[in-house]
């Protein structure tokens, strides 16, 4: 992939069709039973959890491309599956704009977030997601916001799947602060990250209000690792965001997520401040 930083214009509030993804999944499922496997049995052989195999089947979610080269090689599909996943779109609730860093997402070895306006969305509850879908502005209808929340919530399941993939989360005191969709909504935010955070692979850092100034007042930033070492950075604004492959760029954003796990308290301390936090609601 050549040097450079992508704009893509986000459409959040237009679901992408999933017939094509149904497609892929049903594909995918004839391909699986020519071979004899049960989900069970097939999933260790591309090395994903059965859940993640019937997510796919079903067109609730994206293949990722790992998956479909494991799945051609595994099911001996005459180039079948790899054929249809190059017409496959994103399913619902997960807008086209974020589809080539959700790929990318799904393999990461390392995942680095700031956020410095909301929860990061792997750590959302389901009851903090819906009071972020509920008010967003434009409104979105009811089935908006099933198809949205559903999506978000099926991202987390990464947090399961990749035990040995190195999360790092930074977020603002102010965010956990604000009570975004009342007391016991928070409360239960709260005792999500901790419980998430208690994970081995799962870093979780509070920015305190108390710092002044930082190095991450220029907006959020995702860095993540892929297998082969290569590092891509998302940042994202109100009405479009950044895809950088740019080495130059994201060495600054390195540079800064250094600087901000070094100015945020420490994932002990922040535990902590957490539990108060959460006490005092």
């Amino acid at each position: 992939m050549t040097d450079s930083t992508t704009s893509i214009e986000q459409t959040p509030t237009e679901p992408e069709p999933s017939d094509s993804l149904k497609a892929f999944g049903a594909a995918h499922k004839a391909f699986r039973r020519r071979a004899g496997y049960t989900q069970e049995q097939y999933a260790p052989l591309v090395r994903y959890q059965p859940g993640t195999v019937a997510s796919i089947e079903q067109g609730r979610r994206f293949p990722p491309r790992v998956f479909v080269e494991r799945a051609e090689q595994v099911l001996d599909a005459f180039g079948v599956l790899q054929g249809v996943y190059k017409h496959a779109t994103r399913e619902k609730g997960l807008a086209s704009w974020f589809r080539q860093w959700a790929e990318l997402e799904e393999q990461a070895i390392s995942l680095y977030t700031f956020e410095n306006r909301l929860v990061p969305g792997l750590l959302q509850t389901e009851a903090y997601a819906r009071t972020l879908f509920r008010d967003r502005v434009p409104m979105l209808s009811d089935s908006e916001i099933e198809a949205q929340v559903t999506a978000r919530l099926e991202r987390q399941s990464l947090l399961r799947e990749r035990p040995n993939t190195a999360f790092s989360f930074i977020t603002e005191e102010h965010v956990i602060l604000r009570q975004t969709g009342g007391a016991e909504v928070m409360r239960e935010q709260i005792g999500h990250i901790l419980e998430v955070a208690a994970a081995r692979n799962v870093e979780f850092q509070v920015m305190p209000m108390s710092r002044g100034n930082h190095a991450g007042t220029d907006g959020p930033i995702q860095l993540l690792e892929t297998p082969d070492n290569e590092w891509f950075a998302y940042c994202e604004g109100q009405e479009n965001s950044q895809f950088i492959t740019d080495a130059k760029k994201i060495s600054v954003l390195h540079m800064r997520c250094a600087k901000l796990r070094s100015q945020a308290l420490t994932p002990e301390d922040t535990r902590s401040l957490l539990e108060q936090m959460r006490g005092a609601l």
